[in-house]
């Protein structure tokens, strides 16, 4: 795995040995003990290894500055309403989780462009471990956090647990930080790119199951809750609502993550290099797709307190709505 199917270049082979200055004896024993015999190099050719296209190389370089810079903004000006609202935002239920999702997303757009192909020899070893473990942490920190949101669900809103979200919160960080050690001990310096080596087997199980956790299993657990919850009417459904919409940038990750490391394990076997070369650009656009979440993650954001203030500024009484709008000026002011 790894780019395009190539052809066996015999030449230097058949240079060399067509240098090779044999005598007339020795041709003429070749020839009458072989004969004019007609070879073909099939057999070679399909000795080739198979190696895939590589969707995400140096070319891609804008690809990954571009996604950076926007998501460094996006999500820079959404934890600039949060920390200070602006217009109704500080009526969001579980503030401090959505300012955290911001933060999350912020530190993934910073280790972007650091792990693009393009910037090949500005890599050191330590750069390349703490940027995988920003990369991944950042991304398993936001799926726990948005879980832990469906999961206190009106408490939030009522604001009944400030200090239990708090410390939970935290704990979710300290989490996401052990889920990212794996990808963190097997990251590497190869051919002057930071990229990943799994030369130890348990380091690439680790990563693949947190992966299959957190991207597969933990949104299929949301949606199976509030499914059962509705059919049962029992207890208040969790919270799936428009931040969920972030699982489907990772759920594909999450998938081909599982299948590729099958592949590489030799638990499944891909018969034809077609098959093989169809994984690797999967995989290639599955990272594409996981990397533009860092600008659908603030965008997100907005629309969730833009329909949150919707729904609750109207729900209060009108003496609060009047000092709601009057700490707004004196804040603003």
């Amino acid at each position: 795995m790894g780019n395009c199917l190539h052809r066996v270049d015999s030449s230097p082979i058949d240079e060399n040995f067509s240098s090779i200055a044999f005598g007339d004896d020795f041709s003429d024993e070749w020839n009458n003990s072989y004969g004019e015999a007609d070879y073909n190099y099939t057999g070679l050719e399909a000795a080739a290894p198979c190696r895939s296209c590589n969707l995400l190389d140096k070319s891609s370089l804008p690809f990954y500055s571009l996604t950076s810079v926007l998501g460094i903004l996006a999500s820079g000006a959404i934890l600039f309403a949060l920390l200070r609202p602006l217009f109704h935002w500080q009526l969001c239920p579980g503030r401090p989780i959505l300012a955290q999702l911001a933060v999350g997303s912020i530190l993934f757009s910073i280790a972007v462009p650091i792990l693009a192909p393009g910037l090949s020899g500005v890599h050191n070893s330590h750069l390349c471990h703490v940027t995988h473990l920003v990369w991944y942490s950042s991304a398993f920190a936001q799926a726990l956090l948005i879980g832990c949101r469906a999961c206190l669900g009106p408490k939030l809103g009522a604001g009944q647990v400030p200090g239990l979200t708090l410390w939970l919160t935290l704990g979710l960080w300290v989490v996401a930080v052990l889920l990212g050690l794996p990808i963190t001990l097997a990251s590497d310096i190869s051919s002057g790119l930071c990229t990943l080596t799994f030369r130890r087997g348990i380091l690439q199980f680790m990563h693949t199951a947190a992966c299959f956790a957190i991207f597969i299993l933990l949104p299929l657990g949301l949606l199976g809750a509030k499914g059962l919850k509705k059919v049962l009417g029992k207890g208040s459904c969790p919270w799936v609502d428009i931040l969920c919409v972030w699982f489907i940038f990772w759920w594909p990750h999450g998938v081909l993550r599982v299948l590729d490391s099958l592949v590489r394990s030799n638990f499944l076997t891909l018969s034809s290099c077609p098959a093989q070369q169809a994984l690797d650009l999967l995989v290639h656009l599955a990272e594409a797709l996981a990397i533009l979440h860092c600008v659908a993650t603030p965008l997100l954001l907005a629309l969730f307190c833009h329909q949150a203030t919707r729904t609750c500024l109207p729900s209060l009484p009108l003496p609060a709505r009047q000092s709601f709008h009057l700490d707004t000026l004196g804040s603003k002011s």
